[in-house]
């Protein structure tokens, strides 16, 4: 495998990619989520993309504006069209027998992908999609939706351990009582961020995969605003946002392997 550094041009901007190189003519585009460079969360996608590399096929990631390595003024997920566009081109240039690119985006990444309708890509794969409504870079409410408390209540309740603890007051009744006053709020409107990445998605014809990491609470905002039954969710059960733990790493790149490989 060969890694190699490259610039691009986005308008009057140079922006900085790394290229992992393979033989395959289907690629992998990865785009940062958040303000990450483009090694991603603590060097996760970097080793991602070797791996990918290495099971054949070309994989390219970038520095939004702004970010990193990258010219110009971050102006955040919302405005990252262009560079989208000019990094899908030049990953196009750089690898010539490219025929079909496939774009994986998580969090705010995935949204980006959404809202630019797929930026001239050919198949996607988008996990847990950002869908709160705040400034960018503000503090998140880190408490889970409704949904999410409901469905870890009922878990307790099955567990004969968990029902013993209450029964023998091992449990503290405020907190269980400040839980279940959470648990029966009905859940928020869509917001007008989840609806206008909905109607991107829409736009875009080609194949969808939209993964879930069932710990994180983005992940769960993202299900109080979308379709539960939605075909092209597909649910890593126990995940955290960054998919750290071995066994998650490896279910989501057996799922970008799959798209990469249809």
């Amino acid at each position: 495998m060969t890694r190699l550094s490259h610039t691009f041009g986005c308008g009057g901007l140079t922006l900085a990619g790394t290229l992992d190189m393979a033989p395959g003519t289907t690629g992998l585009l990865i785009v940062s989520g958040g303000n990450e460079i483009r090694a991603g969360a603590f060097g996760g996608q970097a080793d991602m993309a070797a791996r990918i590399a290495a099971a054949g096929f070309p994989c390219f990631r970038f520095d939004r504006r702004g970010i990193g390595d990258s010219d110009g003024e971050n102006r955040g997920f919302r405005h990252s069209a262009k560079d989208l566009t000019a990094a899908l081109d030049a990953f196009r240039a750089m690898v010539p027998q490219l025929s079909r690119v496939v774009a994986f985006g998580n969090c705010d990444a995935a949204s980006a992908l959404m809202l630019a309708k797929g930026a001239g890509c050919d198949a996607l794969v988008l996990s847990n999609p950002w869908t709160i409504e705040q400034d960018e870079g503000a503090a998140a409410d880190d408490t889970p939706p409704p949904a999410a408390v409901r469905a870890r209540y009922l878990e307790k309740l099955k567990n004969p351990r968990e029902f013993m603890r209450l029964l023998g007051g091992g449990v503290d009744l405020r907190k269980l009582a400040r839980g279940v006053i959470h648990a029966l709020r009905p859940p928020p409107p869509p917001s007008s961020l989840a609806q206008d990445m909905a109607a991107g998605l829409a736009s875009f014809t080609g194949p969808v995969s939209i993964l879930l990491a069932t710990a994180d609470r983005t992940a769960q905002v993202f299900e109080t605003a979308w379709d539960r039954n939605d075909p092209r969710i597909r649910r890593c059960e126990g995940a955290g946002h960054a998919y750290v733990e071995p066994e998650h790493r490896a279910w989501l790149e057996a799922q970008l392997l799959e798209m990469l490989r249809a």
